[in-house]
C-alpha cells in the first residue's frame, strides 16, 4: 500500500466513479481498478460496493477515508515544502559572544544586502558551544575569538581585536598612564564563563604571571560586565569592541598591554568537509572588511606594563 494508493481511493471517493477518477488523475480506468483491488486485498476488506453500475462506499471504505484523507494531505503539504526547501538556500552563522555583541549584526546586514535570496540563521554563544555545534553540523560557519582546538576545522583568523583592562572612571587606576602587573594584584575582577575564549587568553595572562585576584562577579553578557565595572568598581579583561560607547562617554577608562600579548585575531570557522557556497565566498569579504585596528588603538587611554 502506497501513497498512489489512497489518493486514488479518495479521488475514486469523491468523484463516486472509476471512469470520473482516472480523467482526474491522468490514469486509465484499469489501474483505478487495480488500485482499489490492492487496497481490498492489502486490508482484507471491501471498500465499494458496486449495484446496478452505480459505486457505493462501504462503512469500511469510510474508516480508512476518514484516516487516508489527513494523511494524502499531510503528504502533499510535506511535498510542496520540501519543493519550497530546494530552491532556497539557507545559511546558519554563528558568533561569539564578543562579537554577537559588538560587530554580528553589521555583518549580517551586509550579507542580507549582498545575498537577499538567501535565508539567514544567527546564533550566539561561547566559543566551546559553537565549536561543537560547527562539528554537529548545526552551524554551517561561525566567527569566533577563541582558539580552535579540533582538528576538523578550518580557522581563518580575518579581524584583529584588543584585549584591554577596563575599569570606571571612578576607580583609582582611572586616568594613569599606566600601571604595572603587580598592581592587580588583590583587586576585584569580573569574569566571562567557563568556555569563552577571552576568559582563556586571561587566565593564560594570570598563570604566566603568577597572579591571585579576587573574582566577585562572572557573567557571560557584555551589559552585566559593564555594569559591574561601572557599579562596582570591578576590573575586566574584555575586547574594546565592547566599550567603544562607554569609553567616549568617559564611563570607563582602559589599559592596553605594553607588550601587546593581548592583541588577537577573530577567526572565520566551518568544518573541513563543508562545501564552501558562493555566499560563505561573499561572507568572508564582508568580514574582512571589518578589520579596523587602527580605529581601536584610537580609543585606548593608559598602558599596563607588563615586564
Amino acid at each position: 500500500m502506497t501513497i498512489r494508493h489512497l489518493k486514488i481511493f479518495i479521488t475514486v471517493a469523491d468523484t463516486g466513479k472509476m471512469s470520473a477518477a482516472a480523467d482526474k488523475l491522468y490514469i486509465s480506468q484499469p489501474s483505478v481498478s487495480q488500485a482499489i483491488r490492492e487496497l481490498e486485498e492489502h486490508y482484507r476488506c471491501l471498500l465499494f460496493e458496486r449495484l446496478s453500475k452505480k459505486l457505493y462506499i462501504t462503512e469500511a471504505g469510510r474508516r480508512l477515508y476518514s484516516y487516508a484523507k489527513p494523511v494524502v494531505s499531510q503528504f502533499d503539504r510535506i511535498e510542496e515544502n520540501m519543493a519550497l526547501e530546494s530552491r532556497v538556500e539557507r545559511l546558519r552563522i554563528g558568533g561569539t559572544i564578543t562579537l554577537g555583541s559588538s560587530i554580528l549584526s553589521y555583518i549580517i546586514r551586509d550579507l542580507k544586502k549582498a545575498c537577499p535570496d538567501v535565508r539567514l540563521y544567527s546564533y550566539v554563544n561561547n566559543t566551546r558551544i559553537i565549536e561543537k555545534k560547527i562539528l554537529d553540523m548545526d552551524l554551517d560557519v561561525a566567527i569566533v575569538e577563541g582558539e580552535i582546538k579540533h582538528p576538523d576545522l578550518i580557522s581563518i583568523p580575518m579581524i584583529h581585536d584588543m584585549l584591554v583592562l577596563a575599569c570606571s572612571t571612578e576607580h583609582p587606576f582611572a586616568g594613569r598612564s599606566s600601571i604595572s602587573v603587580e598592581d592587580l594584584k588583590g583587586q576585584d575582577f569580573v569574569m566571562r564563563e567557563t568556555g569563552s575564549g577571552t576568559r582563556e587568553l586571561f587566565e593564560d595572562f594570570l598563570s604566566r604571571h603568577n597572579l591571585d585576584i579576587q573574582i566577585v562577579f562572572e557573567e557571560n553578557t557584555p551589559g552585566a560586565i559593564r555594569n559591574a565595572v561601572k557599579i562596582n568598581d570591578c576590573l575586566a579583561v574584555v575586547s574594546i569592541r565592547l566599550l567603544e560607547q562607554d569609553i567616549k562617554n568617559n564611563e570607563i577608562y582602559v589599559f592596553t598591554s605594553s607588550n601587546h600579548e593581548w592583541n588577537r585575531l577573530f577567526s572565520f570557522v566551518y568544518h573541513k568537509d563543508k562545501y564552501i557556497s558562493p555566499p560563505i565566498l561573499r561572507l568572508q569579504e564582508i568580514v574582512k572588511a571589518y578589520d579596523n585596528i587602527d580605529y581601536l588603538h584610537s580609543l585606548t587611554g593608559g598602558i599596563l606594563l607588563n615586564g
